[in-house]
């Protein structure tokens, strides 16, 4: 049996956008509605956060140093050093929007999202910065946007809308077009949603799935190859971490929660960690430009 943990007890919201940093040795991760940019470093456990300004989803290694946080301003460089958030590239969502799931891909290009923040009513957009400091509005017709994460060799990309339960798997050209999608996995009928995910060294998809208690793994063909229940039933996402990137780190949330459903999951908030027995697919740092 996989022994999940809880690692950092909490009480966030809407945890979100786990992120390794191999440069400071620390997982990141977000409160969303709480606007706050949590961190823990696992080799001596000591943890500890930011209050942000504005709402974050999205933090990523920055090569010059620190990070590239995506936030409901826009995209800006953080220094974890003095806790300041710079917006060098802001970018208006529209009224009640915020970005959502995020992750760079193995060629560098930043990918990240934005949805409406009432239960994903309205439209929302995923979008592509490049290196070159451009962003381009990749899909406008999902409403919550999940899991946006590429394969190993970068020819293919999973993207998931968490409304309509249904991950799919886009071919991927060498400058980051998708082309037509088609179904990889679906939870029509099932208990919970598709959320935030993680790609294995193997190619292997790993899945939280918001209301339904656990992590999935899915093979390269789209069946289920493991489930790996929660001691939680909304895990929003997953990210692998530490030195060999043999942790899979996973995020939870106590939105819409009532008092009795807290009393049964106490650690709902928390940030959970378990060792898969597979590495995580190593992610660059992104060493471009933001432009306004």
């Amino acid at each position: 049996m996989t022994h999940v943990r809880c690692v950092a007890q909490g009480e966030d919201e809407l945890g979100e956008g786990p992120s390794w940093s191999a440069a400071e040795g620390r997982i990141y991760w977000f409160d969303i509605q709480g606007k706050r940019l949590n961190w823990l470093a696992p080799a001596d456990g000591a943890r500890g956060g930011y209050d942000l300004p504005v709402r974050g989803s999205v933090a990523t290694p920055c090569a010059q140093g620190g990070l590239i946080l995506v936030t409901e301003a826009g995209l800006g460089r953080f220094d974890p050093q003095t806790g300041k958030l710079t917006i060098e590239a802001p970018m208006d969502l529209g009224p009640g929007f915020r970005t959502n799931d995020g992750k760079i891909d193995v060629a560098g290009r930043l990918w990240w999202s934005s949805m409406d923040d009432n239960g994903g009513k309205q439209l929302g957009k995923l979008f592509r910065t490049d290196p070159d400091g451009i962003t381009h509005v990749i899909l406008d017709d999902v409403h919550i946007a999940n899991t946006v994460s590429c394969s190993p060799k970068g020819e293919a990309y999973y993207f998931a809308d968490s409304v309509k339960r249904t991950l799919w798997r886009f071919p991927m050209s060498a400058v980051g077009d998708l082309g037509s999608r088609t179904v990889f996995a679906s939870t029509e009928g099932e208990a919970g949603a598709p959320d935030g995910s993680a790609v294995d060294a193997e190619g292997y998809v790993w899945n939280a799935q918001w209301g339904a208690w656990r992590i999935v793994r899915y093979a390269p063909d789209g069946r289920i190859d493991q489930i790996i229940p929660m001691p939680i039933g909304q895990p929003s996402s997953c990210a692998f971490g530490g030195p060999h990137l043999e942790t899979l780190y996973v995020t939870s949330a106590r939105e819409n929660l009532s008092p009795a459903e807290l009393e049964t999951q106490p650690l709902a908030g928390s940030l959970f960690a378990f060792e898969p027995g597979v590495r995580g697919l190593a992610l660059p740092a992104f060493s471009g430009k933001l432009s306004p």
